[in-house]
């Protein structure tokens, strides 16, 4: 729900803004919902006692270095409208929207075993010119048995699973046979 309610948001915005200023958005908002990890910020944000103007000066001296009057002016709005807690949602759509708009997109490479650097940065390259794409990937260790590249935004997953090509090949002989 709150995505859904953040896409309104950032849609009004994106008439009126270029790609640089989008940019310069979602890195603003991202700083800001990380501060939602922190408990005593987010008590104070969820606090009814605390009104509306206090949450908004708070958030703002939070971006006055951003200099942006359309972050500021969206921070009032949704202080305004009890909408602060979607700020996280609307940083990732934000990302994702720049993410879109760039043809920049990050994702992950998971396997049990180390993966060479440059076998990763074969698979960027190869994938970015598949999607006409700039893709950076991240090698991440962890317990699956293979190697799987998981590319979110664009709604990439490919996996080879050892086991998996170990059963197909016991297959492929037996069918032989």
């Amino acid at each position: 729900m709150e995505e859904l309610i953040a896409k309104r948001y950032i849609k009004a915005i994106e008439k009126n803004s270029t790609v640089e200023s989008m940019k310069m958005m979602a890195s603003v908002f991202s700083v800001l919902a990380e501060s939602f990890s922190n408990k005593k910020f987010v008590q104070i944000i969820n606090n009814p006692n605390i009104d509306k103007n206090h949450k908004s000066e708070i958030l703002l001296k939070a971006v006055k270095s951003a200099d942006s009057k359309s972050v500021e002016n969206l921070i009032k709005l949704l202080a305004e409208n009890n909408r602060i807690n979607i700020i996280p949602a609307i940083a990732e759509v934000l990302r994702k929207n720049v993410a879109t708009k760039t043809k920049n997109y990050n994702g992950v490479v998971y396997s049990d075993s180390d993966i060479d650097e440059k076998v990763i940065k074969d698979l960027s390259s190869g994938l970015g010119k598949k999607f006409d794409s700039t893709i950076s990937l991240e090698f991440v260790k962890n317990s699956f048995n293979g190697i799987k590249v998981d590319v979110q935004d664009l709604g990439i997953e490919i996996g080879f699973s050892k086991s998996r090509i170990n059963y197909q090949i016991v297959e492929h002989i037996i069918k032989a046979i």
